[in-house]
């Protein structure tokens, strides 16, 4: 069995990895070298952009809203690229309480949290919609993206993982890789408390929980979220798992 490195390390992006060896529906692993998660591509060197052709990686899905990928734009060669924009909501709800004077404390920061894990599952239906619709065209190497690669980045991969019948344990682990590789921006010190900082920067289960929650409650649960509000048939499921498990 090839050993393959779950993180990789590129100078531009701190928290780019790849999805494989999960076990997945009937014991079958997510297959190595096909879906990548990461933070944004507009800081790649060029050895950066030299080792992701070397992965064969064809296309890119950037979750990022429009001024986010306007500000840090990229283009790399022989790669398709999809935008999806997921407008952020945290740092402007931040931005919005302290110009209203009200105290943005931890506790705050972690509700705002939750409510935007929330939203991307009651709001942003299109968007995953269309990126399983992606997926689902060709089993060519694939990264999805945001801006730090763990809040909308982290609800699809949890998304992507839970279709494939990865357990939410191991679900959980990857969600939570973010925190021990994720490089804040320096520039961001002292733009607010750094425990403030410390939680909009980072993830937390609960903040994956009060997803799969609200999936749960509003939706009734994974199975009908996907079929019916993000039309990933049976038949879709299957062709996801023919394609992105190992035989």
């Amino acid at each position: 069995m090839t050993d393959f490195s779950r993180s990789l390390a590129l100078a531009g992006a701190s928290n780019f990895r790849d999805l494989g060896g999960y076990a997945g529906q009937d014991g079958r692993r997510v297959r190595w070298r096909r879906l990548f998660r990461s933070d944004h591509l507009a800081a790649l060197t060029a050895q950066d952009v030299q080792t992701l052709a070397g992965l064969g990686l064809a296309r890119a899905v950037d979750l990022r809203g429009q001024q986010e990928s306007a500000a840090q734009s990229y283009a790399l060669p022989e790669l398709r690229y999809l935008p999806l924009p997921i407008e952020p909501t945290v740092v402007q709800r931040a931005k919005e309480m302290a110009q209203a004077g009200q105290a943005i404390t931890a506790p705050v920061a972690r509700q705002l949290m939750r409510e935007t894990y929330r939203a991307f599952v009651a709001d942003n239906q299109a968007q995953f919609a269309a990126l399983f619709d992606y997926l689902l065209q060709d089993d060519s190497p694939l990264v999805f993206h945001c801006t730090a690669g763990k809040d909308r980045t982290g609800f699809a991969a949890a998304l992507i993982l839970q279709a494939l019948g990865v357990s939410q344990d191991l679900i959980l682990q990857d969600y939570l890789l973010t925190n021990g590789l994720y490089r804040r921006p320096q520039q961001l010190a002292g733009t607010a408390p750094q425990e403030v900082l410390e939680v909009i920067w980072s993830v937390q289960s609960d903040f994956l929980a009060a997803a799969f929650d609200t999936i749960d409650q509003d939706y009734g649960g994974l199975p009908r979220y996907l079929s019916q509000q993000l039309k990933v048939s049976e038949a879709a499921r299957a062709r996801l798992a023919q394609w992105y498990l190992e035989k």
